[in-house]
């Protein structure tokens, strides 16, 4: 069974630095593509973060350019987003997503989605 657990959210004032991480289980954490997307209150989810393990392609969507960075432990299975210089605007339900069995580039699954997804963890940035 696949699983997804996030942790490390919280509230944090603007300006600074939270690393969420994603314990993962049930499956081959390097054959995946993995990834972060958030979803703030009456917006759409958007893909934050996405790693494609088969070409090796990491994209950010162009409001966390800079400060944020995701990373993996393969090792470990866990996926980490470091989040620096916080803005209330990035405010939201960080999600935990991986997907299995396709290969496509980081941009492909933060435009489309993945196939599994974790419960979520929330994140707000107070000013």
């Amino acid at each position: 069974e696949v699983q997804l657990v996030e942790s490390g959210g919280g509230l944090v004032q603007a300006g600074g630095s939270l690393r969420l991480s994603c314990a993962t289980s049930g499956f081959t954490f390097g054959d995946s593509a993995i990834g972060w997307f958030r979803q703030a209150p009456g917006k759409e989810r958007e893909g934050v973060a996405c790693l494609s393990h088969s070409d090796g392609s990491i994209h950010y969507t162009w409001s966390v350019k800079g400060r944020f960075t995701i990373s993996s432990d393969n090792a470990n299975n866990t996926v980490y987003l470091q989040m620096n210089a916080l803005k209330p605007e990035d405010t939201a339900v960080y999600y935990c997503a991986a997907d299995l069995g396709t290969y496509y580039s980081g941009s492909f699954y933060c435009r489309w989605g993945m196939n599994y997804w974790g419960k979520g963890i929330l994140v707000t940035v107070s000013s």
